[in-house]
């Protein structure tokens, strides 16, 4: 049972699971999600305490502060991932070691504001990159040197899509279980 409900602290909306086929419609909408993502970031923890800010969403996982922190670097390093795709033929991009990432100092106790502005600026630009696609563009691949794969635009969409809605989760999880007043 404490496994079952750990791995619902990590994935409280489950893992990513592609689609058999990226219709328009399925772009579209994760599209969309993207560009929210700083607005609904925004909303559920612009009024946090600084205590609720480092208050951790699950036993030995990043506190709400490393999670918004985290969720601008990730997706920084997928904007350059899909501007390399755009321009490159197959680039292998630079993979980044997260957890070390969230244990320096700026992820440990910076303000969140700078974080929540860049995101909001990262968004837009990501947004209006994504809308401006061509389908053959949405075939275009980089590939990630952790493992090999070969990733697409296509389906770094669905993925940083629903990087932003899991880690929103987790925040939401978290004030719910706490009973934070939104």
């Amino acid at each position: 049972m404490e496994n079952l409900d750990l791995e619902k602290l990590k994935y409280p909306i489950g893992k990513f699971i592609a689609p058999d086929t990226y219709t328009p419609n399925y772009i579209s909408n994760k599209i969309e999600e993207i560009s929210s993502f700083p607005e609904r970031l925004k909303k559920e923890v612009i009024n946090l305490s600084d205590e609720q800010l480092d208050t951790s969403y699950r036993p030995e996982g990043w506190t709400v502060r490393q999670l918004i922190h985290h969720c601008a670097e990730s997706h920084m390093n997928c904007f350059i991932r899909i501007k390399w795709a755009l321009t490159e033929d197959n680039p292998i991009i630079k993979a980044y070691h997260e957890d070390l990432w969230a244990e320096l100092p700026d992820n440990l106790t910076m303000p969140i504001q700078p974080t929540l502005s860049l995101l909001e600026g990262l968004h837009f630009r990501l947004g209006y990159i994504l809308k401006n696609l061509s389908k053959a563009d949405l075939e275009k691949t980089f590939t990630h040197p952790e493992n090999n794969s070969i990733v697409s635009l296509k389906q770094i969409i669905g993925t940083y899509a629903w990087h932003g809605n899991h880690h929103l989760a987790h925040i939401t999880t978290l004030k719910k279980q706490k009973e934070w007043q939104p």
